[in-house]
């Protein structure tokens, strides 16, 4: 039994795998705003069972700078405010300090194929723009300039022509009409939007903060 268990691959013998593989952590940590090559021979030089269960504090440091990466991923997933306008052009502002705007734009492309999306980098002041064809672009230039730029030449889509609300007010919308005052949970509620999610361009000026801050003569 000693024996076998030796031949083993160590992740198994010991059932953990919390973190990520070598592999994932080549293709992904050169993202991260800190990430320096040297990281690179070292993820190569350690055992995967350190790397993927922080076994040492250098295995910890990779693996909190891989977390930061899909965290920022996650948060402009969720809470990127966006407008569209009617040539089908679908704009917003982010804030990314790592180099996952591709990751973004891909993820908008996806839910949104038929329309150009044009993502504003706070960050780094660039706009990032990817088309019906998943080819991706980065401007030096505002988001307004490049929305009215890749606008141009598209033809009017009645569809988009026939929304009359702008991005606040079909949010504002949506809160008022899915809001149950009986149900509020405001445990969950600041889980799911910690209060540093609202430094975030989309949050900034949200609506979300109306709703978390009721007072108790609301509810009488």
């Amino acid at each position: 039994m000693e024996r076998e268990s030796k031949k083993q691959d160590p992740l198994k013998v010991i059932g953990r795998a919390r973190g990520y593989s070598r592999d994932e952590l080549i293709s992904i940590l050169p993202r991260h705003k800190n990430f320096s090559p040297v990281l690179i021979k070292h993820i190569k030089s350690l055992p995967e069972v350190i790397l993927r269960n922080s076994g040492n504090s250098l295995a910890k440091k990779i693996n909190r700078m891989m977390r930061e990466v899909f965290t920022e991923v996650y948060r402009a997933k969720q809470f990127t405010r966006t407008e569209i306008n009617n040539q089908g052009v679908l704009y917003g502002v982010v804030k990314l300090k790592h180099q996952v705007i591709d990751i973004v734009l891909t993820y908008f492309h996806e839910r949104w194929p038929n329309c150009i999306i044009c993502l504003y980098n706070e960050s780094n002041q660039e706009t990032g723009i990817i088309n019906e064809e998943g080819v991706i672009q980065i401007k030096k230039f505002p988001l307004k300039k490049v929305v009215k730029k890749v606008s141009n030449n598209r033809p009017i889509i009645a569809y988009f022509d026939d929304i009359q609300f702008s991005g606040n007010e079909i949010f504002e919308t949506l809160y008022k009409t899915q809001f149950i005052s009986e149900r509020e949970n405001r445990l969950y509620f600041k889980r799911m939007i910690p209060d540093h999610c609202y430094k975030l361009p989309g949050m900034k000026n949200g609506i979300e903060k109306d709703f978390r801050n009721k007072k108790i003569k609301d509810f009488i």
